[in-house]
């Protein structure tokens, strides 16, 4: 028997980022962890704050009746009245836990989602470049993804945007700060958004949703990340800890849609049975229940600055070209001569690994992920100079 066509076209294309990884798997097999330079996946090196290891050794040696067992597909009450404190001060608006779904991380939060708001041939609107497994994400329910162009520094295109909505726009998605560039959107970008949606909802009478997708918010570099919830009124936010405390295998993050948004029983008994059918069922109880007293603790971005600067002095001594980030862990560099896959295959041999932009929809550039130790990256020196020298 054939496995179905779709997943089998889906192989085929399947992610960039994770083909990378397993390269550089194989490599340093062969060659040695040290002459590997591998920033191909944003998988964060960095150990979660101290206070997760005491929680979790407090959490875990306790033997509560019901500790491990199913508990409301939401999720547990305190959980989420923990999370609405947190999203409350974070989107200056005041929401109860009633306004929060737990979820198996982000990805799983969009999943959930888009299973919630999408019809069959519905339009989701992502700015490009973005996250290559959106695709897949608004896919999943029968929903299509609809490329928009962002300006020359990566900001969001307004008028483009604009453009592009018609009466089958279902929602808007964003992430910020951005993967792979790094960006973050100020408030007059995101105030701009939303005029341009609520525009949009008048004249049709279909307010499309904003969904931002935020697992950076608190890596960012003196930038401000400004809130969604308080700006329009029919916003969704999905956040995860994977970042913010690095727990990226632990998977778990959290759904909060704005206080206003229309129709909010449905929406919210929408995401509840979405998160009970798309087979989550609900969050993992442990780590419900562990980041329910961190919700203001997470790892030090200053690690992460301190990469970025020591990475910056690397590229620039090789002569590549990048955006600066303002958040994240990413830096996106031009490729040159424009051929992004060619020299990324190029940067393999010298055990240099990234990810071609035309993974994120963006042919011509590069993502090299610095979520490593600063002694790669400072190691990467003479293997970036030698493969630009050889490109020439």
């Amino acid at each position: 028997m054939a496995i179905s066509p779709l997943i089998k076209n889906a192989l085929g294309s399947s992610s960039m980022i994770r083909k990378m990884f397993e390269e550089g798997t194989r490599l340093k097999k062969q060659y040695g962890e040290e002459a590997v330079f591998d920033f191909s996946i944003g998988n964060p090196d960095i150990e979660p704050p101290p206070a997760f290891h005491r929680v979790l050794l407090k959490l875990a040696s306790q033997d509560a009746k019901g500790s491990h067992g199913y508990m409301p597909n939401a999720g547990f009450t305190d959980v989420r009245n923990a999370m609405a404190e947190k999203v409350s001060r974070e989107h200056k608006v005041h929401i109860s836990g009633d306004h929060i779904v737990m979820s198996v991380g982000a990805a799983g939060g969009l999943n959930t989602v888009f299973k919630t708001i999408c019809s069959p041939g519905d339009e989701v609107i992502v700015p490009r470049p973005y996250f290559m497994e959106y695709r897949s994400y608004v896919s999943n329910h029968n929903a299509v993804i609809v490329e928009v162009d962002t300006t020359d520094n990566f900001n969001l295109d307004l008028a483009a945007i604009g453009k592009a909505l018609t009466p089958k726009t279902k929602a808007v998605l964003i992430n910020s700060p951005h993967n792979p560039t790094g960006r973050v959107y100020d408030a007059a970008t995101i105030t701009g958004l939303a005029a341009i949606l609520r525009k949009h909802g008048e004249k049709t009478g279909m307010f499309p949703y904003l969904v931002a997708d935020e697992p950076y918010r608190e890596i960012s570099y003196g930038h401000k990340v400004p809130p969604i919830l308080s700006v329009y009124s029919e916003s969704i936010v999905v956040n995860s800890f994977s970042k913010s405390l690095s727990l990226p295998g632990e998977r778990i993050g959290y759904i909060a849609v704005a206080p206003d948004i229309s129709d909010f029983d449905d929406v919210m008994n929408g995401l509840i049975y979405s998160t009970r059918v798309l087979g989550y069922v609900n969050a993992p109880a442990l780590m419900q229940r562990i980041v329910a007293h961190l919700i203001f603790a997470r790892v030090d971005a200053g690690i992460y600055k301190r990469r970025l600067d020591a990475f910056k002095k690397v590229l620039d001594n090789a002569g590549i070209e990048y955006i600066e980030p303002q958040g994240a862990f990413y830096l996106f560099c031009k490729a040159p001569r424009g051929d992004d896959m060619a020299f990324v295959n190029h940067l393999k041999d010298f055990l240099i690994l990234g990810v071609p932009g035309t993974s994120f929809g963006k042919p011509g550039w590069m993502r090299l992920a610095y979520c490593v130790d600063e002694k790669i990256i400072h190691a990467s020196q003479t293997a970036f100079k030698k493969a630009m020298e050889a490109w020439k």
